[in-house]
């Protein structure tokens, strides 16, 4: 006996994913409005393209109600801010997480064990001397 509820792809859940989308639900909660688990989900989207659009208007949709909650409660006292962008962060890494950006010169004689240590170090993007001729060494 095979555990679990049959996981057969109707049509007519794309217009639910979107609805839930709309109402800022989170791919996992719509996973469970559907009755699923969020991977047979994601192997929907991968079999219909249909349910793939779908998705992604919700995910759209998603990020468009909690950025119109986020705009709303800027104007209430007790609004928590950092909550709501450590949530955004969270949610919408994309279009959320600040991003740093730095760059490491290899130098000709450096060991390799030297390099390793360095990049991990400073968390920067590797490039060669080469490529930038006229910038100094880092």
């Amino acid at each position: 006996m095979t555990a679990g509820r049959p996981s057969d792809y109707s049509p007519e859940f794309c217009e639910q994913v979107e609805a839930l989308g709309a109402e800022g639900k989170s791919p996992v909660q719509i996973a469970v409005a559907l009755g699923v688990p969020r991977t047979t989900m994601l192997s929907w989207a991968e079999a219909h393209p249909e349910f793939s659009t779908a998705l992604s208007r919700a995910k759209d949709a998603e990020q468009a109600w909690w950025e119109d909650k986020g705009m709303a409660g800027m104007m209430l006292q007790g609004f928590n801010a950092a909550v709501w962008k450590k949530s955004m962060e969270a949610r919408f890494r994309d279009d959320y997480t600040e991003r740093r950006e730095g760059e490491l010169k290899v130098k000709a004689d450096e060991s390799i064990t030297g390099l390793m240590t360095r990049i991990a170090a400073s968390g920067s993007r590797l490039t060669s001397p080469e490529d930038d001729a006229g910038a100094t060494e880092a």
